[in-house]
Formats: C-alpha cells, structure tokens, sequence
C-alpha cells in the first residue's frame, strides 16, 4: 500500500497547484492513500494573515478543510484522501493551537519546529560567526522544541526531524547527545516521525531524517511514515520505493499512516 502524508497547496502561498492536483497526482503515482496537510494559519497573532507565502490565513481554514472532506467524499471510490495539517508549535501558543484544532475531524496533525530562537531553521546566516559551543546550543534548543511538541500530545507526526541542516549540511556533525535524547522521548509518546524527502531539494540533499538517526529511530522503537513534503504536484510519493527499501535494510518491519488519528500499520 502507498501513501504520501504530507503535501501542499496554493492556499500556503508557496506551492503550486490545487489540492485536486495533489489527488490526481497521488492516482497517477499509484498511491491508495493521499494526505492533505497544508500550512495551518499562524494563529499567535490577530491579523487574518500574519505569515503571508507562508501559511494560510485565519479565514482560509474552514475552508480548506471543508474543500478536503468534500474531495474525500468525490475520490472514496479512487482513493483514500486523509484530512491533515501541518502545525508549527510554539509553545507559547499551544493551548490556543489545540483549541483551533480541536473543532475538525483530522486524520492526523503533522507537528514541525520551522523556527528556533526565533530565527528560521532554514536560515544559514543564523551559523555565521558561531563557535561550535554556540552551535550545539543551536543545535540543542532545535532539539528541545521537539521534544516538547512529542510531549504536548498534539500531533500524530512529528516533520522533518533534522531539517535544520537543510541550507546548513554540517548541522548533522555537530556533536551532542541531544538527537539520542530526543528520540528516547518521542518513544515514550508514540508519535511517528517522518521519512521527509523534499531534502532533496536543499543544500543537505537526500532525505530527513539521515540514515544514522532511523537506526537510532528504530532501536528506540519509533514508528515511522512517509512524507514527500510536497509543494508542487510533480513530487507526491517522490522516491516511495527508495524509502520503503533504505527501511527495510535498515531493518524496520513496518511503518504507518494515520486515520481518524489512528496509526494503521502497513508492513514494509
């Protein structure tokens, strides 16, 4: 069985096409299982739309959820279309994400630290000047934000795990203990954590998380899913097969999609 939990729309203002193309895209690839999970609104502040190009705004949400159940509806025949979200987490804001959520019947949250110190992750001039205490520190407070989004018991995923090394590829040599402990504490929760391949399209390559810490992710018994991250229609289920082979080498017997934010096991 093939499935893609996380991908995106026009609605984020930053990837290209419509949720029916993500759906077709899904049938033409050969997927039983689509996920929908675009950018949820930044609900930290009270303007409609604080985070332009990227998230939706406030007035967008219902809408967007309303859009997806519909389509799941029109494609149950075709294919299974999972209701999701991507959610930043702060933790300032947690309560009243958990209160914005709580209303819809997702399949599942996808939960993805984008900023830490306030600075995105993503931004490779945060690495200029450091001395390498200063970057385990970054490195660190990244890792700190997400074991508190395992703990808080909002999401069924947790994104990109080491994303951070996207525009910044030495981010995954910078000695700590804090990935080993990170994923200690997301085995106590059950949350999954994805194999993300939009790596690719970053200065790291390849996938997130690396190989090292799926080996880790497997004797802690994480349970893992697959997510394209995809922000153009052309990417859903990008390298699928590749993924479900690295797993099985590395020597995982499963991994799982959720419904009605319920893990459903697929074996590998």
């Amino acid at each position: 069985m093939k499935f893609d939990l996380h991908t995106h729309h026009d609605r984020c203002g930053h990837a290209e096409g419509t949720i029916r193309d993500y759906i077709e895209a899904a049938l033409q690839a050969g997927m039983q299982v689509i996920g929908i999970s675009d950018h949820s609104p930044y609900f930290g502040r009270e303007e409609d739309h604080a985070q332009p190009h990227i998230a939706m705004a406030k007035s967008e949400f219902s809408a967007y959820i309303s859009e997806v159940l519909r389509l799941k509806e029109e494609y149950k025949d075709r294919i299974e279309v999972l209701l999701g979200v991507e959610s930043d987490f702060f933790p300032e804001h947690a309560a009243l994400y958990q209160q914005m959520y709580e209303p819809y019947p997702f399949d599942y949250i996808i939960g993805s630290v984008h900023l830490s110190g306030g600075v995105s992750i993503f931004n490779k001039k945060r690495w200029n000047g450091l001395s390498q205490v200063q970057q385990i520190q970054h490195k660190d407070e990244y890792y700190r934000l997400i074991r508190e989004s395992a703990a808080s018991g909002m999401f069924q995923i947790l994104g990109h795990i080491d994303a951070m090394k996207g525009y910044y590829p030495a981010f995954s040599s910078i000695p700590t203990k804090a990935v080993e402990e990170t994923l200690q504490a997301i085995s106590g929760t059950g949350t999954a954590i994805e194999i993300n391949t939009s790596g690719k399209t970053k200065d790291c390559g390849g996938w997130y998380p690396s190989d090292d810490i799926l080996e880790r992710a497997l004797f802690h018994g994480v349970p893992v899913t697959f997510g394209s991250d995809a922000h153009k229609p052309s990417r859903v289920g990008d390298e699928w097969e590749q993924v479900q082979q690295k797993l099985r080498m590395i020597g995982f017997k499963e991994w799982v999609f959720y419904r009605q934010k319920q893990p459903v096991a697929v074996p590998l």
